[in-house]
């Protein structure tokens, strides 16, 4: 019976050595595709993106005006960190709270997007929690230069 348990074991890691790179992988991917496809329709329709951050959006502690280009900004920005895998936990945490702020800021999500924007939290979260993995940059300059 050891012997099978170990065996099983041993399949589980393999398994678990070669899935969560490519899975890191995927939802950073995933997340960054959102995300920089959200920033560049805010930006090629900059007149909607305004009046929208003015009059239907609520972001809380910051003008409107303000809000729209830092918003719009962070989702331009920050993907391509995602996609290389370069300061993958920070970038993240960042990522993270832009996805917080448009739920907070537009309630409208919650009858329909909300459980995107759930899923997109939770790949985050796993982002944040394991990093980029081996499939990165982060992974490149950690081997080079800190091991």
């Amino acid at each position: 019976m050891s012997r099978l348990v170990l065996f099983y074991q041993n399949v589980i890691d393999k398994m678990h050595c070669y899935f969560k790179p490519i899975l890191l992988l995927f939802t950073r991917f995933w997340i960054a595709n959102v995300f920089l496809k959200a920033g560049y329709l805010k930006l090629t329709s900059w007149d909607s993106t305004l009046y929208l951050f003015e009059h239907e959006y609520g972001v809380p502690f910051i003008p409107w005006e303000f809000a729209a280009y830092l918003g719009t900004a962070a989702e331009l920005i920050l993907p391509p960190f995602l996609i290389l895998g370069l300061l993958t936990r920070p970038m993240a945490v960042l990522v993270f709270i832009v996805n917080i702020l448009a739920v907070v800021s537009y309630p409208v999500l919650w009858s329909g997007g909300y459980y995107d924007h759930k899923l997109w939290g939770l790949m985050l979260l796993i982002n944040i929690v394991w990093g980029a993995g081996r499939l990165s940059v982060d992974h490149i300059i950690q081997k080079r230069f800190f091991k």
